[in-house]
């Protein structure tokens, strides 16, 4: 499909059909789409936490405002970003560079000297606002690669993330949840799927100068 076709398919799915599931080829686009995400600095703040277990699904449901996608949806993705952010995360990311890329640390060192800096300055409520922006671009990415790969998603911000870190344990693995989307294939009998888009017209959302 063409990316703009695509994104006509889309719609935020209200119905999913429990009875089919995506392939592991379909997850693992997923995953590596979110790990390619542009985030700010390259700093990669964010984790997906993927989840295929019905009784873990229904467990989410009433955290959830009671969504049936939550439960319904072959798979569950968690969008949550890391509640530690400090000068490790930042050393660990130079390092990363230096390994990958081979950059000498004459060249790398201003910029984590002032990244370092940069980062020390912010409370853990401005780091937290900041990580979860780049949960944001990730969710965008993802639903733009759901179109391409013809995968049904629902964006979801109507859940209660404290429950959802409190049952999936984050906190052990230094994260918290922001965002939702179950993926999966549509229901034949969702209505939503034939209503058409409502937009502006490009014109009235676009401003060229």
């Amino acid at each position: 499909m063409q990316i703009l076709d695509a994104l006509k398919w889309r719609y935020a799915t209200k119905k999913f059909d429990a009875a089919r599931f995506l392939s592991t080829e379909k997850i693992e686009v997923l995953k590596e789409a979110f790990n390619l995400t542009a985030t700010s600095y390259g700093l990669q703040p964010i984790r997906l936490v993927v989840i295929k277990n019905k009784e873990l699904q229904e467990q989410l449901l009433k955290h959830s405002w009671n969504q049936r996608q939550v439960v319904d949806a072959s798979h569950l993705l968690v969008l949550c970003v890391d509640t530690t952010i400090n000068k490790e995360t930042i050393e660990a990311y130079f390092t990363r560079v230096k390994d990958i890329r081979d950059t000498p640390d004459e060249i790398l060192t201003p910029f984590k000297d002032f990244m370092i800096e940069t980062f020390s300055k912010k409370s853990d409520e401005e780091l937290k606002n900041w990580a979860t922006k780049q949960a944001y671009i990730a969710l965008g990415n993802l639903l733009t690669v759901c179109g391409a790969e013809q995968i049904d998603a629902c964006p979801m911000e109507g859940f209660t993330p404290e429950k959802y870190d409190e049952i999936l344990n984050l906190s052990a693995h230094g994260l918290s949840s922001v965002l939702v989307l179950p993926v999966g294939y549509r229901a034949e009998d969702d209505m939503f799927a034939n209503f058409k888009k409502v937009r502006k017209t490009t014109s009235q959302s676009v401003l060229e100068l």
